[in-house]
């Protein structure tokens, strides 16, 4: 049971716009069955919401996940969810978390933890009952705010406080954290960004640089997914106005030589930004005509598809492309060869790097997202009992002669033409 220090001095009962949206995650969501399994589990179960959800809310951001805190251990939260008959499966058993899925609704449950022993990059853990400890773990006391499922707050770093003066608070002592995980250091960019109202304490500032030789120790994989949710938060949108978090940033992702793509869009090149995916604004960032892609793909972890989609784009700028690359004749040829994706991918770059809005390549952008791949009108079967051939090269040789006569004359080919060539 909580402590009377913990229900006196840490909870906030909140009928207020806060409280309202909490409760409405119980009407949008399954998780009410979450709070029945924990909660009923002994009289000692407890489940929280916690962290990310807890802070949109404040801020008036739209909740796109929910994440649940519990002190229970992960054998007992296991043990709730099958007596309940509740699917779920284990993410990351080792960091105590569990996954729920209900009608298709994942929720990440977490069972309360204390590190044992940091090393920069990971920790040691042992599994808690302790609120307090628990939140005391965490990096910021935007992320330390937990509620139950009434609305009732326990934010004993006065988390929700800084979320709406828009402070980026360490808790504790903010060296020592860092130490603790270097990725934090990535972390006070991405959430200075989204919610810092105030300047960077200097303070704060040179002790993420001495220690920014810790970056170094994360694995690609870490920072790729930081860097992910920094594009994603749309932080970047704004980021001319703070040069310290782009000098941080260039010192971390040496290879992000166009950070400032995303500042100062016009109407259309904002809409493709916001819709974009992260593979797609990450070649953005990367593409210079140089061999800066290539450094930056082999330096992390990258999908050989996410691979493939960077590098078609930056061979493409790398050729010689000027106006009259942009035609629907050319690029007709491009979709049937290459795929619909990367045509929008090429004007979709050249839009969103355009200073000026060029309504030729809006126009053009709206051509092919509604334009079906043309179809080679010749099969093979038919071929080789019209002219008795035969699998094999002489055969293969006549349909690449077709197909490239077929794609070069506007996609049209008449009897005569399929004659001529393949008698020739």
């Amino acid at each position: 049971m909580e402590s009377l220090i913990d229900k006196f001095f840490s909870r906030t009962s909140n009928l207020d716009y806060v409280t309202k949206n909490i409760k409405k995650i119980s009407i949008d969501t399954e998780v009410d069955k979450l709070f029945d399994a924990i909660n009923s589990f002994s009289d000692e179960s407890e489940l929280r919401y916690v962290g990310g959800c807890i802070r949109k809310i404040i801020n008036k951001e739209k909740v796109d996940d929910i994440d649940l805190a519990t002190n229970l251990t992960p054998a007992d939260v296991s043990q709730a969810l099958k007596k309940n008959n509740i699917n779920f499966y284990e993410t990351g058993i080792e960091h105590g978390t569990i996954t729920a899925v209900i009608n298709n609704q994942k929720f990440e449950i977490t069972s309360l933890r204390k590190d044992v022993v940091t090393d920069g990059r990971h920790a040691k853990i042992e599994f808690s009952n302790d609120w307090r400890e628990d939140a005391s773990r965490r990096d910021f006391s935007i992320n330390s705010i937990y509620s139950d499922k009434e609305g009732n707050l326990f934010d004993p770093y006065e988390g929700r406080q800084d979320v709406l003066a828009g402070k980026i608070k360490f808790i504790g002592d903010a060296e020592k954290r860092i130490k603790e995980d270097y990725l934090r250091i990535v972390r006070y960019v991405r959430f200075f960004l989204k919610y810092s109202k105030n300047k960077h304490d200097p303070r704060i500032l040179k002790k993420i640089k001495i220690n920014l030789d810790g970056i170094k120790n994360l694995s690609s994989e870490r920072l790729l997914d930081e860097l992910r949710k920094i594009i994603r938060s749309n932080g970047l949108e704004n980021i001319s106005k703070d040069k310290e978090s782009v000098e941080l940033l260039r010192l971390i992702f040496p290879q992000i030589l166009k950070i400032n793509s995303f500042e100062k869009l016009n109407e259309i090149s904002k809409k493709i930004y916001l819709e974009a995916d992260f593979s797609f604004l990450l070649a953005v960032m990367i593409i210079d005509n140089t061999d800066n892609a290539d450094y930056f793909i082999y330096k992390f972890n990258i999908s050989k598809k996410d691979q493939k989609r960077i590098k078609y784009l930056d061979n493409f700028y790398k050729s010689k492309v000027n106006k009259n690359t942009f035609t629907e004749k050319n690029l007709v040829k491009k979709i049937y060869f290459d795929g619909k994706e990367s045509v929008l991918d090429i004007l979709n770059y050249k839009i969103l790097t355009s200073k000026k809005i060029d309504q030729k390549l809006i126009d053009l952008k709206n051509t092919f997202e509604n334009k079906d791949l043309p179809k080679f009108p010749i099969e093979t079967k038919n071929l080789m009992q019209e002219y008795d051939l035969v699998e094999g090269k002489t055969l293969g040789k006549k349909l690449k002669l077709l197909e490239e006569f077929w794609v070069n004359n506007d996609f049209n080919i008449s009897k005569d033409q399929i004659d001529r060539i393949v008698r020739n």
